[in-house]
């Protein structure tokens, strides 16, 4: 896919996917109409899409290997408890929840499946508008696992992300995500509302501190 650089072990810019091919004739062969010359990513711009990409693929897994490792959970299910913890009662209808939790309301339901195995949170019934709909219930069971599970997370994302970064470097970064996350939340059917998800990782405590989530 990428030609490499033996000597300096880098990728070589030249990267048909989405920096300048490596020919003017497979410019002109297999570019989208329009203005060309600013279609393709510069060296520099290639060089920073691509260290995004590897950060996306391998941050995500590594994030969720410490929740699977030391609380049993995966990403997606502290998640659900962190926005529950949020919601007034701790009560959210599913299909609210789902696009809160960032999540289709199919693999919601079968993570609420899971969650209620553990009994950190329960599926009741309620009435909506006259009709009757699901909702879960952070359990107080529920709570005291966010509270356990919040402070080792958090100092995963401290080891891995925060602390190698600057103050100016996350700041930036945080910027940068914002402004990312609402062209996305702003594209047709899009499916998932603009939200502060801070919540999430504001809830952990670390030794020393007060008590977590309220």
């Amino acid at each position: 896919m990428f030609k490499s650089d033996a000597t300096r072990g880098a990728l070589n810019v030249q990267h048909v996917g989405y920096g300048i091919p490596v020919s003017v004739e497979n410019t002109r062969a297999s570019a989208p109409s329009g203005n060309d010359e600013n279609l393709w990513l510069s060296p520099d711009q290639l060089r920073d899409w691509v260290s995004l990409v590897e950060l996306l693929s391998t941050l995500p897994p590594a994030m969720d290997a410490q929740l699977k490792r030391d609380a049993g959970m995966n990403s997606f299910e502290y998640h659900i408890l962190a926005v529950l913890a949020e919601a007034p009662d701790r009560t959210l209808i599913l299909s609210e929840l789902a696009p809160l939790a960032q999540g289709s309301l199919s693999r919601l339901s079968h993570a609420i499946t899971r969650l209620e195995r553990s009994g950190w949170v329960e599926r009741r019934s309620c009435t909506v508008r006259g009709g009757r709909r699901a909702e879960a219930w952070l359990t107080d069971a529920g709570i005291a696992k966010l509270e356990e599970t919040a402070p080792g997370h958090v100092r995963e994302a401290r080891r891995l992300v925060v602390d190698v970064l600057t103050p100016g470097q996350f700041a930036a970064l945080g910027d940068a995500a914002r402004t990312i996350n609402a062209a996305l939340a702003d594209r047709p059917n899009a499916g998932r509302p603009k939200t502060d998800r801070a919540e999430i990782f504001s809830a952990a405590t670390l030794p020393g501190d007060k008590a977590g989530p309220a």
